[in-house]
């Protein structure tokens, strides 16, 4: 049977595993949230350049002086 210094040993122990294990939970999720606020930017910008793309492409084929001559 154990003495009750290896139980508050182990359970110390255990108490410092759990505080590690909170500190690096909390870190992870501070991680997924700036990961997510960066995934949403990364979406906006896309979807930025998705609506100018057509734009872009109709000014560029209208212009005669833009056109490759017909031997290219």
């Amino acid at each position: 049977m154990q003495t009750a210094t290896e139980i508050e040993k182990r359970l110390t122990d255990l108490e410092i595993k759990a505080s590690f294990g909170e500190d690096l939970l909390d870190e992870l999720n501070q991680v997924i949230v700036r990961q997510q606020q960066q995934i949403d930017l990364l979406m906006r910008e896309v979807s930025q350049l998705r609506q100018q793309l057509p734009e872009a492409g109709a000014t560029t084929l209208t212009r005669a002086g833009d056109e490759l001559p017909p031997h290219y």
